[in-house]
């Protein structure tokens, strides 16, 4: 059988048989992944990740700190990570780092390469060379770096001439994204003084702050929040740890939406009310819509049924739009997914692309600055199309869903879900 990630398109077969029940697993988070990479980084001692994702993303972090001078074990069979953390060292003086199309590699990186001693270039692809980052080099140069644009224009390639942090004060807005902040939440226990960022402006993706916060708990270190307006960073060290990363909880939400719109009945293990991850409400909007949820510590099932439309917003879980938006073809009535302005600095211009795709399979969309508004034709009046993914891996494993129900849907460059997902299609095919 040929590899859906080397072949230019992918025709998906609509489901046959009876609605699926299944219980699947879901590969590590992305986002627990990365900062965990560079909280045990900064660590003193040897930090073992388990059930670490083994993704396009990751590898580009991993990889990143190799050339940092870090000493990195990766084990991708095994799902684990091994990392010496330096005790918040930087040990190479200068590194070329090119980091694809990761914007958490590429700010997290930008942040903590200012803790070293030396110069480093940052750069990405053509994509991430449009990806604003100018809030986050601004709050950097105001706590003793010098990070600089290269071209000027508050976007990569970046060059930080680093000698350590400062500490003091420093803000950023909170309308583009909430990786800024986290990339200097996680430096900054390492600066020489004490820090106070002040955000400007709503901040966006909240829960994605939460989990970093979180996640620097478990290494050792607090940070003051008032209310994700202020935060109060002391100095202070990680300490290094034996981590067991969550499975992704953006990645369950396509198994849940699947469930939700075939009637089937699927449950994701090593997710449910104890996760970290705030994309674990995406199950909320489909309780919402009609399904039934069933919650437990650890696992999480939804059970699909008639569903009917929402009005949502979706700012703290964007990473689910694309799913909910496809999920919405299959709704009664019309679905709205509001206060997402952010998400058209992601991999692509997120909005767009959902729009665009969206209207091919017959749906009349409403492309709002913030959102959409989606009005989807009856069910067997929907058609099939070649979905462009927009080197989104997003888009590509969201409008799978649609195929699963409507024939003649055709996946462009399914090889994108390797960014996060490379065993995407082979879980989805498992699962008939």
């Amino acid at each position: 059988m040929m590899n859906p990630l080397d072949q230019p398109e992918l025709a998906i077969s609509p489901w046959s048989g009876p609605p699926p029940r299944a219980v699947v697993q879901v590969p590590g988070s992305k986002s627990l992944t990365n900062r965990a990479l560079v909280t045990a980084a900064l660590a003193l001692g040897e930090s073992t990740l388990t059930g670490a994702l083994d993704s396009e993303d990751t590898r580009v972090m991993v990889e990143a700190l190799g050339k940092l001078g870090f000493d990195v074990r990766h084990d991708p069979d095994r799902a684990v990570i091994a990392i010496m953390g330096r005790g918040g060292e930087i040990p190479a003086r200068s590194a070329e780092l090119h980091l694809k199309n990761s914007g958490t590699s590429l700010r997290f990186l930008t942040a903590m390469v200012a803790l070293g001693q030396g110069v480093y270039h940052l750069d990405g692809v053509a994509r991430m060379r449009e990806r604003p980052i100018e809030d986050l080099l601004f709050a950097l140069n105001g706590l003793g770096a010098s990070a600089v644009a290269d071209h000027g224009n508050g976007r990569p390639p970046l060059t930080v001439t680093a000698r350590g942090l400062d500490g003091g004060y420093a803000w950023v807005k909170g309308d583009v994204s909430s990786q800024f902040l986290s990339a200097l939440l996680m430096a900054l226990p390492l600066a020489r003084e004490r820090t106070t960022i002040e955000v400007n402006g709503v901040l966006v993706s909240r829960p994605y702050v939460s989990m970093t916060l979180a996640l620097m708990e478990d290494f050792g270190v607090a940070v003051g929040n008032r209310d994700f307006r202020r935060f109060d960073i002391a100095p202070a060290r990680y300490r290094a740890l034996d981590y067991a990363v969550e499975p992704d909880a953006s990645a369950a939400s396509y198994f849940f939406a699947l469930a939700a719109i075939t009637g089937g009945e699927i449950t994701v293990e090593g997710l449910g009310t104890a996760s970290i991850q705030g994309d674990m409400a995406f199950v909320d909007v489909l309780e919402h819509m009609g399904a039934t949820v069933v919650r437990e510590p650890t696992r999480t099932t939804v059970k699909g049924g008639a569903l009917k439309a929402v009005d949502v917003d979706m700012n703290a879980i964007s990473d689910t739009v694309m799913t909910l938006g496809v999920t919405a073809l299959f709704a009664d009535g019309v679905t709205r997914i509001r206060n997402v302005a952010h998400i058209r600095h992601k991999e692509t211009d997120r909005i767009a692309a959902l729009a665009a795709e969206l209207r091919k399979l017959g749906a009349r969309v409403d492309e709002q600055h913030d959102g959409l508004v989606i009005d989807p034709p009856p069910r067997n009046q929907l058609k099939g199309a070649s979905i462009k993914t927009y080197q989104d891996h997003r888009m590509a494993m969201s409008f799978a869903l649609a195929g699963l129900v409507v024939p003649g849907v055709v996946i462009l460059d399914p090889g994108c879900v390797a960014k996060t997902y490379p065993g995407f299609w082979a879980d989805l095919e498992r699962l008939r």
